[in-house]
C-alpha cells in the first residue's frame, strides 16, 4: 500500500457543517470527497469543475441579488409585474 500524507484545509464552520451533511447523505465523508477530487484531478489533469470569471451581465445580476437580499426587498411588486418584464 502507498504511503499516505495529511492535508489540512481551513473552512468556514457553516460551510463545513453543511458540506459534511450533504456528503453524509451521499454516504461519503469529507476525506472521501477530497480523495475523489484528487483522483479526478490526476485522471483528467484538470480541475473537474468548470471555473469561469463571470461576465458583466452575470456580475450585474449577482450584485442585484446581493442588494435584494441586503435590502430584504423584491425587484417586482407582484407576479404580474415580473411576467410583464419578461414579456417586455
Amino acid at each position: 500500500m502507498a504511503q499516505t500524507a495529511m492535508l489540512h484545509v481551513r473552512l468556514d464552520d457553516e460551510i463545513k457543517a453543511k458540506g459534511n451533511a450533504a456528503l453524509a447523505a451521499m454516504g461519503l465523508s469529507a476525506a472521501d470527497a477530497v480523495r475523489l477530487l484528487y483522483h479526478r484531478i490526476v485522471a483528467e489533469q484538470a480541475f473537474p469543475l468548470e471555473l469561469k470569471v463571470p461576465n458583466a451581465d452575470t456580475r450585474a445580476a449577482m450584485a442585484e441579488a446581493d442588494a435584494i437580499l441586503a435590502d430584504r426587498s423584491a425587484r417586482f411588486a407582484d407576479g404580474k409585474a415580473m411576467i410583464a418584464d419578461l414579456d417586455g
